[in-house]
């Protein structure tokens, strides 16, 4: 009867079997995935990323699978189309491999680095983990690409396929010494991405003057570092930058600073007043750290005295608004209890006695 059935309907029983292992594959994914789903909302030490990660290639595998075990069942298939389309599947599955190798690569830098939040108050850590992960993930991936790609040369049983390999390899080594010129400052910043996750001049989320531009690291990749400037602009700047030429780096041991705000006011003011009004504006601001807190007269001109006002913060995002607030309080104190107290300029006018 299913002979008769093959013969009568190949090509149904074909679409039949293909709807088959697509069902049995969807189904044994449904069940895997489901129970792990119930596992990471349950407990937050388990299955971190698992589905967003692993669910696709996952499915890919299991529908591949499922068409290699179904492969001998299709009614007349000659051997060679039964070896091309095996080879096909088999090929196709070392490449959901791959894709399910790099899957696990972002689900352990997950699990890794939920440990070490950001936004935390001391985050040096934290941001020196990030970086070197970041790099890291990079390279295992590479790692993972150039084995699939020889996983798939092993799948072929004609050795000629080899030969032809062998010789790309050889090429490959004349090339590049071709290639080795033009490729300097791709090498270079590989390079200095090394020696940047070793030796940690910038992390992410870093605090940098850079170009004389004030921002944040974003984002270190193989090539480049984004900093994310004060104005939401993005600064593009290649890795290498960062080893051969000096920068500002205000979190490179603690997120904590001191920052100044210079009055100019005239020699008539009390300084001793202006120090306790700082004091009094800078303990009752949560923006201070209760660290620093300090005025000084530092430089004196013919026309007024430079007074700084040095406080410290927590970060240098609050340092900036702490520094501007002093500011502001420090000006509306002057302008309401010394308002003559400002610059001015004296003239005087000389007069001589006749003669």
């Amino acid at each position: 009867m299913l002979d008769l059935f093959h013969h009568r309907h190949p090509w149904f029983f074909v679409i039949f079997i293909f709807c088959a292992a697509l069902v049995v594959a969807n189904f044994v994914h449904y069940l895997l995935f489901r129970v792990l789903r119930r596992k990471e909302e349950r407990s937050a030490t388990f299955g971190w990323g698992l589905q967003r990660y692993l669910g696709a290639p996952a499915r890919a595998i299991f529908f591949l699978t499922c068409l290699l075990a179904a492969l001998p069942l299709i009614p007349g298939l000659t051997d060679k189309y039964e070896d091309i389309l095996r080879q096909a599947f088999i090929m196709a599955t070392v490449a959901a491999l791959g894709w399910f190798a790099i899957g696990c690569i972002y689900v352990l830098q997950s699990i890794t680095l939920r440990r070490y939040d950001l936004h935390a108050k001391d985050n040096i850590q934290a941001r020196r983990v990030h970086t070197q992960f970041q790099l890291f993930r990079r390279m295992a991936i590479t790692f993972i690409v150039v084995v699939d790609i020889g996983a798939l040369l092993w799948t072929f049983n004609d050795p000629r396929i080899w030969h032809y390999g062998s010789g790309l390899l050889a090429s490959a080594g004349i090339a590049s010494l071709i290639l080795a010129t033009a490729a300097k400052s791709t090498a270079s910043n590989f390079l200095a991405g090394l020696q940047i996750a070793f030796t940690e001049p910038i992390r992410i989320d870093d605090v940098v003057v850079v170009q004389g531009e004030w921002g944040r690291i974003e984002e270190i990749n193989s090539a480049y570092v984004v900093v994310r400037i004060w104005d939401l602009r993005r600064l593009i700047v290649p890795l290498s930058y960062f080893i051969e030429n000096s920068f500002q780096n205000w979190t490179r041991e603690s997120a904590d600073i001191m920052g100044t705000a210079f009055l100019y006011v005239d020699y008539s003011i009390p300084v001793e007043a202006l120090r306790q009004q700082l004091n009094s504006i800078v303990h009752a601001s949560s923006l201070w750290d209760q660290k620093v807190c300090g005025l000084q007269v530092t430089n004196l001109t013919d026309r007024s005295m430079e007074l700084r006002c040095l406080v410290s913060s927590r970060n240098a995002s609050e340092n900036f608004d702490l520094r501007c607030l002093v500011r502001e309080q420090m000006t509306t104190f002057i302008q309401k209890t010394y308002p003559n107290a400002f610059p001015t300029i004296r003239n005087a006018t000389l007069t001589t006695p006749n003669p």
